[in-house]
């Protein structure tokens, strides 16, 4: 089965993801508090709704590099800030949560915000939660298969009777707030290319969010591919969702966005790769502009990142794109200046191209 061909340049959708990392000053002396950040945030997220930027996703970790623990905590203060912007998650780390505790506060910022709230769940690309609320690694499939299980069941918002071997069981219990969505809360899986991740998407019966994070997004077409089939193998329509997300950043020239983001993208990149066995060495200039040129980083002039969104959807039929604008030390205004040209150059200009393709 090919990847679906319908036309969704009406209901396209431009988003943009942060971890809430901590930052630094524009001239590198300091490095941010925790708080600060957490407000630079709440910052960024108003700033995003003011130019129409489609949705804001806020992840979940607990870690020195990153302020945001408690994703449902920051939408909430960022939905009374705002007045369109679509509340997500990007992710909410399901194995190491209670699923009805996590769809009772997300059914609340959805009731507080008019229906703007939904949720992406995810296994975490870090572990640090799982001993952190005594969760067991060696049970790391098993729970989140349970709690996405019960998870999508609670969508149905009535009375829920539930079994599995790592929570309690459920009897007609009820959960409240209830949504006023058809089907419950908007929901999404989000996978890193793992096939059973994606069946698993469709099986459920909820969106596919891809985390594009390295190579070249065209690679991730079989992904959608088996999506769509699995969807129709389960029994369940082809209205459902794709969606992916990538890191990059914008500034007005292609120079200008590769030399901003450079020493911050590099920095992480080293640190992870110590943390897990890539090598000790930080990546070189010319792998960065190779990983721009033929990969997954999104960094350059509104031009050149609206050209390579318009390609992406055309090769995996995506609904809606999350640009991770943040990376590591990257300076707070340099972010709010990518963000504004997001909404008011890229946005337009992908729509634009868009319809031209009609």
């Amino acid at each position: 089965m090919s990847i679906s061909t319908e036309r969704y340049s009406d209901a396209f959708e431009f988003g943009i993801h942060t971890f809430g990392d901590v930052t630094k000053t524009p001239d590198g002396s300091r490095e941010l508090s925790q708080p600060e950040v957490l407000r630079n945030v709440l910052d960024e997220v108003v700033l995003a709704d003011k130019v129409g930027i489609d949705v804001v996703g806020i992840g979940e970790h607990h870690r020195p590099d990153y302020a945001i623990s408690a994703p449902d905590v920051v939408l909430a203060a960022a939905g009374a800030a705002t007045e369109r912007i679509k509340l997500i998650s990007a992710v909410t780390v399901l194995s190491s949560d209670d699923p009805v505790r996590v769809y009772q506060r997300f059914a609340t910022i959805d009731g507080l915000t008019g229906g703007r709230a939904e949720v992406s769940l995810g296994r975490g690309s870090f572990i640090e939660s799982y001993p952190l609320f005594g969760y067991d690694l060696s049970e790391y499939e098993k729970l989140f298969e349970e709690k996405v299980d019960l998870f999508t069941t609670l969508r149905g918002e009535g009375p829920i009777t539930w079994h599995g071997e790592t929570r309690a069981g459920l009897q007609d219990a009820e959960i409240y707030p209830k949504t006023n969505h058809d089907h419950g809360l908007p929901t999404w899986i989000a996978v890193g290319g793992t096939p059973n991740s994606v069946v698993r998407a469709a099986r459920h019966g909820v969106g596919l969010e891809l985390a594009i994070i390295g190579g070249a997004p065209h690679r991730f077409a079989p992904m959608v591919d088996l999506y769509y089939r699995a969807l129709e193998q389960f029994g369940h329509g082809q209205d459902f969702r794709v969606a992916s997300h990538s890191h990059g950043f914008i500034a007005e020239t292609d120079q200008q966005a590769q030399d901003i983001f450079y020493p911050s993208w590099a920095d992480s990149m080293h640190k992870l790769g110590q943390e897990r066995g890539w090598g000790n060495g930080y990546p070189s200039r010319e792998q960065y502009e190779q990983e721009i040129a033929h990969g997954a980083l999104f960094v350059g002039s509104p031009e050149t990142v609206a050209a390579k969104i318009v390609r992406t959807k055309k090769q995996l039929g995506i609904t809606r794109f999350g640009l991770k604008y943040g990376n590591g030390s990257l300076a707070h205004e340099h972010m709010m200046n990518a963000i504004e040209l997001y909404g008011t150059k890229v946005k337009p200009l992908v729509l634009e191209q868009l319809n031209d393709l009609e």
